[in-house]
């Protein structure tokens, strides 16, 4: 038998999978979530939450939303010090509602960051500092939103209650055999995993893990938790849940925690799936957790809106400088913040 080699790919298609391959099964596998859910509860569940929008409840999310992004703006202004490329608190409040928006429309979830870290780096003089800072940012968030579901859950009565520890035990698992490759890579004189290693270990002892800077962050993360769940607690009462308290909580832990899975079409597609099955595993039925998702998606829209005036602010003041040659302006990187996901 002869034997099998691979053929490589032309250098055109390669190139092309190599920039797009991952944004296309983020974006395919957001509309296979959101189809699959069209298919079992039909399309009556979203319009119900469209229908349900009050303005009681957009103004309640926009001022949630406004604290919760002032304290996302603060941890990622504390982190950004802490590596030494700082940002004022304004600024920073101003770049998150950028970003959050860019996160609400476009596919992934994680573009507007990319954006607010590389638009900082180059403003600030080091654009990997700036990556590592916003990346920190979102990871510390995420342990803690973690962290905060994991109690909750504990606490509280909910589906995936009796499942809990086995995932705690899949996870601390994963993590371990995680760093275990990475000393091991290290140790073998990888350079740029050994490089990578060195520059997570000199993040967390001389920055992150400084006794004036994590509680500050940890404090952050948990207001951040506390202004999202509210938030949804909000969308599920205007939507006719009337669980109790407890339950609708641990439930919207359940969705909070799927949200921070990148594979979504502008925010849609895990968040309305994980409602669904946490709704649907609570006895509450499923179409119910699809309404809750979506009136909370559109509450969330109308709240980083502010984020599109700034972008299109930001782009008249750049076409109205590119009219005036004459005069010296610092030249605005967030236009080619972007140009970093394709490179």
């Amino acid at each position: 038998m002869a034997p099998l080699h691979s053929v490589p790919l032309p250098v055109g298609i390669g190139s092309v999978f190599r920039r797009w391959g991952l944004p296309l099964l983020r974006l395919a596998a957001g509309i296979t979530v959101l189809w699959f859910l069209a298919w079992q509860v039909g399309a009556a569940p979203f319009e119900d939450g469209l229908r349900a929008v009050t303005w009681q409840a957009v103004v309640a999310a926009v001022t949630l939303t406004a604290l919760t992004t002032a304290c996302s703006a603060w941890r990622w202004r504390v982190v950004a010090r802490a590596l030494g490329v700082g940002i004022g608190l304004p600024g920073a409040a101003c770049a998150y509602y950028r970003s959050l928006f860019l996160n609400s429309v476009l596919p992934g979830g994680v573009l507007g960051d990319v954006h607010r870290a590389v638009t900082h780096g180059r403003r600030a003089g080091d654009v990997v500092r700036g990556l590592r800072a916003v990346a920190w940012e979102r990871l510390w968030g995420q342990a803690i939103q973690a962290v905060v579901a994991v109690v909750v859950l504990l606490a509280l009565p909910s589906p995936v209650r009796p499942a809990l520890p086995y995932v705690l035990l899949g996870v601390v698992g994963a993590a371990g055999c995680a760093a275990l490759a990475v000393r091991g890579a290290a140790r073998r004189g990888r350079p740029r995993v050994a490089r990578a290693a060195r520059a997570v270990s000199s993040d967390l002892r001389r920055g992150l893990l400084a006794p004036d800077v994590w509680p500050q962050l940890t404090l952050a993360s948990v207001l951040v938790v506390a202004g999202h769940t509210a938030t949804f607690v909000i969308a599920a009462r205007v939507a006719g849940s009337t669980a109790p308290l407890g339950e609708l909580v641990a439930l919207l832990m359940v969705v909070q925690v799927a949200v921070v899975i990148p594979l979504s079409v502008g925010g849609w597609g895990l968040r309305e799936g994980a409602a669904a099955w946490a709704f649907a595993a609570a006895g509450l039925g499923a179409a119910a957790g699809v309404t809750v998702a979506t009136l909370y998606a559109v509450l969330m829209l109308a709240a980083v809106a502010p984020g599109a005036g700034l972008l299109l602010g930001d782009a008249v003041r750049r076409r109205r400088d590119q009219g005036q040659p004459g005069e010296s302006r610092r030249p605005d990187p967030a236009p080619r913040a972007l140009e970093v996901v394709r490179d």
